[in-house]
């Protein structure tokens, strides 16, 4: 598999050649079920009819002053007004950044500083959430609801001057003036935020290249991962605050005149009802998902479907074979980060996959790795080591991330050496094929969310009744991992005053931090591992976070964990 250059210079430019080709091919999917949940009317929308409304919506920003060089948030879930607005903003050159709507308020307030936003579109019921997070922060930013209808009947007509109530509302905040020059390959697209190992969140950087380069690295991937210009529909619950339903799945499909077909989440009792109605090809997964739809009972309709692959990660190594053989198509096993997009992504789209063994797949030529020791030298044979990657040839940062944003010192350490650190440890066989083995950052993998442990021990530490804390990740069936709080309380507690604080501490996150960040098990423990220099023993938690669940003194908390809305 090689490469070229990208062809276009945006993601805007790429959408605008597409649908010039091919006006009347579906570009978006939005079933009726997952209409019915947003409230908004189910429609699949042509590019030709995308593109005017795109146009028409860019028109309004562009005259309020908006433009190349400034930043927009979006908080518009898995709608078509995400999409649509995204594209808008691209044209003009402003870079997306998308907000999680689970966010607690501390967390919010975080984003709108830390991003340096002057607009966000959002869903009207959360428009005095966003503008309270600005005011608090101190932040200059033009809050509007997206508009009414999704696709509103006056942004069909290109130059019809009608505009949504939302857009209608559009200011011009204090704001830096837009860059002069039009917006090209090495422009901001998008500023995604990853948890990171060190507390708060870390922006990353996301030129347009980086979702060009992506969507070119699937249409060129091959094998079992093949894309089919202008015929496949692809089924992603992923939220678009993700990578992988920004850059792979939607600019897979934008590339080859294919369909999104986004959820609003995933919902295990009507999966198989959206695959079929969506006629879908592909399907986007989590590794928690598969464990989960074979749960149901068997059913003569199992293989009632089109779907030719799933291309996720994560998926339970007792699973994946079992899953194959009963729905009929492959799981293929991806491994990506926020970081690394296309520059380094592996999958396992050829025989032999290594079917219920962690595989994901081989590095293609493009891709350079080191699997090291702690102590940064190369390990010997299948012996696991952190995984290091760069792009081959003369830019060893083709498809990365450019940086965090706002923390240098950050970025020069992912990169130390020359080589982008992943934190993954991985080993790797005779025949060259990697096998995920753990994570050497202090990061939960929860349901695919990741979570950074530090960020919830700075929460929980508030309470006045915990003494000492520290989180790890402790093995859950359904959603691969679950977060387990170590807690050492001030005062010794019988079981009832046990059962209250642990109660107060999932309050406390809720309060604070998404709800899926919550302890989803407390363990009350006279003391931490702790090291002689008194830091935490982080490999030795993890070993004693894996055995506490169902022990005395560990409490279950996971039924606290509901979403606020």
């Amino acid at each position: 598999m090689t490469l070229a250059a990208p062809a276009d210079a945006t993601v805007f430019h790429a959408f605008r050649r597409i649908a010039a080709a091919h006006p009347e091919r579906p570009f978006l999917s939005i079933l009726p079920e997952v209409a019915a949940r947003c409230g908004i009317d189910p429609i699949e929308l042509s590019y030709g009819r995308a593109l005017d409304a795109v146009e028409a919506i860019a028109a309004r920003i562009g005259d309020a002053g908006y433009g190349h060089g400034h930043r927009a948030g979006l908080l518009l879930e898995n709608r078509p007004s995400f999409f649509l607005t995204w594209l808008a903003l691209n044209a003009l050159g402003i870079s997306v950044v998308p907000i999680n709507g689970e966010l607690r308020p501390a967390e919010l307030d975080y984003l709108v500083a830390h991003s340096g936003l002057c607009l966000a579109v959002v869903l009207p019921a959360r428009v005095a959430d966003v503008a309270a997070a600005a005011a608090r922060g101190g932040s200059a930013v033009c809050v509007v609801p997206s508009f009414d209808d999704e696709v509103d009947a006056g942004l069909a007509v290109r130059g019809s001057g009608s505009a949504p109530r939302g857009l209608a509302q559009l200011v011009r905040a204090a704001s830096a003036p837009p860059l002069r020059g039009a917006p090209g390959i090495d422009t901001e697209c998008g500023l995604l935020y990853t948890s990171g190992t060190t507390g708060r969140p870390k922006g990353c950087v996301l030129p347009n290249a980086y979702y060009l380069i992506a969507g070119e690295w699937y249409l060129a991937a091959g094998g079992l991962c093949t894309i089919r210009h202008g015929e496949d529909r692809l089924l992603t619950p992923l939220p678009m605050t993700h990578m992988n339903a920004m850059a792979y799945s939607t600019m897979a499909m934008v590339l080859s005149a294919g369909c999104v077909v986004p959820l609003d989440r995933f919902h295990p009792g009507g999966w198989w009802d959206a695959v079929r109605t969506s006629r879908a090809t592909i399907v986007h997964y989590l590794g928690v998902m598969p464990a989960m739809l074979l749960g149901a009972p068997p059913s003569a309709a199992d293989r009632e479907h089109r779907v030719r692959f799933g291309f996720g990660a994560g998926v339970d190594r007792r699973h994946q074979s079992s899953f194959e053989a009963r729905f009929g198509f492959p799981l293929l096993e991806a491994w990506a980060m926020t970081e690394t997009g296309a520059g380094a992504v592996v999958i396992a789209n050829h025989e032999p996959r290594q079917v219920g063994q962690s595989c994901f797949g081989r590095a293609a030529p493009e891709l350079e790795l080191r699997l090291v020791d702690e102590a940064g030298a190369d390990v010997d044979g299948d012996t696991p080591g952190e995984l290091l990657v760069r792009a081959a040839g003369a830019d060893p940062r083709r498809g990365f991330f450019r940086e965090y944003l706002k923390d240098p010192q950050a970025t020069a350490e992912a990169w130390a050496g020359g080589w982008f650190h992943t934190g993954d440890v991985v080993r790797r066989d005779a025949d060259g094929h990697l096998y995920f083995v753990d994570r050497r950052k202090n990061v939960i993998r929860r349901s695919g969310e990741n979570i950074a442990a530090v960020e919830v021990e700075s929460v929980l530490r508030r309470h006045p009744g915990v003494r000492e804390v520290a989180v790890a990740a402790t093995p859950d069936a359904v959603r691969g991992d679950e977060v387990l709080a170590c807690v050492v309380p001030v005062a010794a507690l019988d079981d009832g005053a046990r059962g209250v604080l642990a109660h107060e501490l999932v309050a406390l996150c809720l309060e604070h931090l998404a709800y899926f960040k919550a302890p989803g098990w407390v363990a009350f423990l006279a003391a931490l591992p702790l090291t002689p220099t008194q830091k935490v023993q982080r490999g030795e938690l993890k070993a004693l976070a894996a055995t506490l669940p169902g022990t005395p003194g560990c409490i279950d908390t996971r039924a606290l964990k509901k979403r606020p809305h």
